[in-house]
């Protein structure tokens, strides 16, 4: 699939108004101090553009032979300008900090808020890398040129405007130099601009690869490791990192034109300033132009070139800044392609759930149908198994009951009512789902379950523990329930991250409970356990199990096969022994009657499982440290 952001940032991109409107937005809180920097500024090119002119006075009146008492005044003025425009800076740079550094967090919030609402369609348009780019990189860029333009854009073209006028009001002709040379800047300065703006745009989606390189990396580290593949991770690392730097340098090598062109500018203004200068001032004799003037035009001629090179500067932050913040307004003006309706459900009879001529392709213009003419329907508190080999789209049919997609043609019911009618959070907490790559986030096992429910007591979390036998090895930890978890489990076994995550779902008394292949990690036994469970915690929620072994599925009340996202047996384990081929054939492949084969399985068996046997990992238990501050228990 085409990433949206390459799209539309190589296809013309957003609009400046529209970037400008949706960045706006995110100031919010920080307006005052907005609308305060340039009002500030202000008050300091005032400043900055006076002191040239009353120090042109002083040293006429000091060259006209004036006393110590006469020049106080100017002096004095000088004293209070200076004083004044350094006050002007410091308060322009608080309030700009304050506007530019509240933006950036502003932006970072509505990014991140609008990513968790998105749904998993606008999910898959952008990868989880440029996501991560977008929050960092990006908003810093945005940070920076805001920062920018609040206070050195508005200072540096004020700067310059009022710099040329003070050179016509003091040296009049001569400050034609001035007009002359600025429009050749501009020009230049602008060709500058325009010719680095494409390599940063495409310099970004760069940043993504690179950005993506390192979090393959790190996720698959033991892959790498157990494969010796380092040299070869490190090689394709170096690869896009010097894409990255070979477009960078490209960039900065036209942008360093500036400060030579800027350079040359102002050497040769000042040459036709001193030179002719000089000269009128010699010629005659004072009358024409005299020191108090040469000294006010050469100060504001280099007022002049100096806010020209921090124009150019703003100019290259901004080129930089854009293609950032258009990639940062996709994600905001993206919108969810599943939202809340206008008057939600908020109440839910029962677990019933119906699948009518439901179809589904997970994206409008996509050929391939993953679900097709579906027609199933499970009574409340029944227990569906559903079985069909990789890619038979079993997912994708229970991704639709929590509504994480929405189908292309037909309806979903849960309760008599179809799921696009529910209050999407309400919806998801009647409907649990436990996946087979389970998820836990840093923190105790404790806050991992509550995410289940926040307010269960810690007798209630030991209940659905003991359910999904988590309870034995949680006990076997030294600090128990209080056990830090790593991001993402890594210090527990693939079988006990499925268990807490089964227990975590559990904490939710749905009326509809999904285990998509959650107990793959774990013995048959355990896994027998898991259901017994299941059954008589839950005996009025609808269960949902999706499985590859048979033996999790065939004490279900009936047994769902899907072929190629197609309905190609429904019924108990007996009938589809009979009825049904594809059924049939997995059950007698995994489960042999002849000796030797049995033997063969349960050497097998013993292979696939994940995890020490409860009762070893009893007797060890004393052995392991705590996974904060130790050994990772489990690995």
């Amino acid at each position: 699939m085409q990433d949206k952001s390459e799209s539309l940032s190589t296809g013309g991109g957003l609009s400046l108004t529209e970037v400008v409107h949706t960045l706006g937005g995110c100031i919010r809180e920080f307006k005052r101090a907005s609308i305060a920097t340039p009002i500030i500024v202000t008050g300091e090119v005032v400043m900055e553009v006076a002191i040239p002119f009353v120090t042109a006075q002083l040293i006429n009146t000091i060259q006209a032979g004036a006393t110590l008492s006469e020049m106080l005044p100017y002096a004095g003025a000088l004293v209070l300008m200076a004083l004044a425009s350094l006050a002007f800076g410091i308060g322009a740079g608080l309030t700009c900090s304050q506007a530019s550094c509240g933006l950036a967090m502003n932006v970072r919030h509505d990014v991140f808020a609008a990513v968790q609402r998105f749904s998993f369609a606008n999910i898959d348009q952008f990868s989880p890398s440029s996501l991560v780019t977008r929050l960092t990189t990006d908003v810093t860029n945005v940070q920076l040129a805001y920062m920018m333009v609040i206070r050195t854009a508005i200072r540096c073209p004020l700067l310059l405007v009022a710099g040329i006028v003070m050179a016509f009001i003091m040296a009049g002709p001569m400050a034609l130099v001035f007009v002359i040379i600025v429009p050749l800047l501009g020009f230049g300065l602008f060709k500058v601009v325009r010719t680095v703006h494409p390599i940063f745009r495409a310099v970004f989606h760069k940043y993504d690869a690179l950005n993506e390189s390192v979090e393959e990396n790190v996720t698959g580290m033991r892959d790498v490791k157990s494969y010796v593949r380092q040299d070869y991770e490190k090689e394709k690392f170096g690869r896009a990192a010097q894409d990255v730097c070979s477009d960078f340098t490209r960039a900065e090598k036209i942008l360093a034109l500036n400060t030579p062109m800027m350079n040359f500018a102002v050497y040769a203004v000042f040459v036709v300033i001193i030179q002719f200068g000089s000269y009128l001032i010699i010629s005659s004799r004072g009358t024409l132009l005299n020191v108090g003037q040469f000294s006010a035009l050469t100060t504001y001629g280099f007022m002049i070139l100096m806010a020209l090179m921090m124009v150019s500067m703003v100019f290259a932050m901004i080129t930089m800044a854009q293609e950032s913040a258009e990639r940062i307004c996709e994600v905001l003006r993206t919108e969810p392609t599943i939202e809340n309706p206008e008057n939600p459900v908020t109440e839910m009879k029962d677990g019933s759930v119906d699948f009518d001529n439901v179809t589904f392709k997970y994206s409008e213009k996509a050929e391939h149908r993953a679900l097709a003419e579906i027609d199933l329907h499970i009574k409340s508190g029944e227990t569906l198994g559903i079985m069909g080999g990789t890619g038979s789209a079993k997912t994708s049919l229970v991704n639709l009951i929590s509504r994480l997609y929405d189908v292309s043609e037909g309806s979903v019911k849960v309760g008599g009512v179809d799921v696009r009618d529910y209050d999407l959070e309400f919806l998801r907490n009647n409907v649990a789902v436990v996946l087979q790559k389970n998820v836990l986030f840093s923190g105790t096992i404790k806050e991992n379950l509550r995410w289940g429910n926040p307010d269960a007591t810690y007798d209630e979390l030991v209940e659905v523990c003991k359910l999904a036998q988590a309870d034995e090895f949680i006990q076997g930890f030294p600090r128990k329930y209080d056990t830090y978890i790593e991001q993402g489990g890594t210090n527990v076994s693939g079988g006990q991250k499925q268990r807490l995550c089964i227990a975590r779902a559990l904490l939710k008394h749905p009326k509809v409970l999904i285990l998509d292949d959650s107990t793959s990690a774990v013995d048959t036994k355990t896994d027998a356990l898991i259901r017994e469970g299941l059954a008589t915690y839950l005996p009025d929620t609808t269960k949902i199990i999706i499985a590859q072994r048979t033996s999790s599925v065939e004490h279900a009340d009936r047994i769902l096969v899907l072929d190629n996202g197609h309905i190609a047996g429904l019924g108990t384990h007996a009938e589809l022994m009979e009825s049904c081929p594809i059924y049939r054939e997995t059950y007698e492949s995994q489960n042999r009657t002849s000796e030797d084969d049995l033997g063969e399985d349960s050497v097998v068996e013993g292979e696939e499982s994940l995890e020490t046997p409860d009762s070893a990992r009893g007797a060890a238990a004393a052995d392991v440290a705590d996974p904060k501050g130790g050994e990772a228990n489990g690995r």
